[in-house]
């Protein structure tokens, strides 16, 4: 599974991209269930965010859903976290 963030916006406005690959991963189903419950919870146009707060694009093996700042779930913290954490 590829998993794929991009976040923009902010005070600086700065874009920040990562990917993480779960292929071959001990802990890729873990990363599956986080994912998919995080696109499911994701809209499919950008939602209207706060000033200086951030937005999200997420996308998982080509499905793309977009999320922003103070809306996001649980599981879309925590997966958007961990990707531009762990991403190249």
């Amino acid at each position: 599974m590829r998993i794929q963030v991009r976040r923009t916006g902010g005070f600086a406005g700065i874009e920040r991209r990562a990917e993480v690959d779960t292929s071959g991963r001990p802990d890729a189903q873990e990363w599956q269930a986080l994912a998919e419950k995080a696109v499911a919870a994701g809209r499919g146009a950008p939602p209207a965010g706060v000033p200086d707060g951030f937005s999200y694009e997420i996308t998982v093996d080509g499905k793309r859903v977009y999320a922003a700042d103070p809306g996001l779930t649980g599981e879309q913290r925590k997966l958007i976290s961990r990707v531009l954490k762990e991403g190249a």
